[in-house]
């Protein structure tokens, strides 16, 4: 996969919905670092991902020190309204990992502090403070996409079944 994103605990049901239905889109697996503000079975969840949620490279980490384990630090980029770097900075490369904190808390403290030269913000010249999580999303990873050169995902021939979904779990860094 071309780029991977990554929530860190989510609240609302229908962003992390709309933002499965994106990475659907772009080929983009997503992760969802526990805990969650919700079931990834809530209703709105599975009615804002629309019917795209067997289409989504979906894994589950149950904390963050999980998903740490799991994702190599060199292959992470950091999104916040509170990074003083500019996304038109932002390092992109192939299998990077766009992460995002939460709607309510945005990105931990600890990280902006700890990553600094890795953590970068959407340029908003107007007087609104932040843009809402999937809006983000979607800003950064189509940034990222352009970026590094990704082709178009091909789409589904008509008339294949799509595949039950998968939850997968945090594994060993790849």
């Amino acid at each position: 996969m071309a780029l991977h994103v990554a929530l860190i605990e989510p609240r609302i049901p229908p962003n992390t919905g709309n933002i499965a239905r994106l990475c659907a889109a772009a080929g983009a697996p997503l992760h969802l670092i526990e805990p969650l503000g919700f079931s990834v079975d809530d209703k709105e969840v599975k009615r804002a991902g629309l019917d795209y949620w067997d289409k989504v490279d979906l894994w589950l980490h149950p904390d963050w020190f999980a998903f740490r384990d799991a994702i190599a630090r060199d292959r992470c980029l950091y999104f916040s309204a509170n990074a003083t770097r500019d996304l038109s900075e932002a390092p992109f490369t192939w299998n990077s990992v766009l992460i995002f904190g939460n709607e309510t808390d945005g990105m931990p403290a600890r990280i902006l502090e700890k990553h600094p030269e890795r953590c970068f913000r959407i340029p908003m010249p107007g007087e609104v403070r932040s843009l809402n999580l999937a809006n983000a999303v979607s800003v950064v990873l189509y940034e990222g996409l352009r970026r590094i050169g990704a082709p178009v995902p091909a789409e589904e021939p008509e008339g294949e079944a799509p595949a039950a979904p998968k939850k997968k779990r945090s594994r060993r860094r790849r």
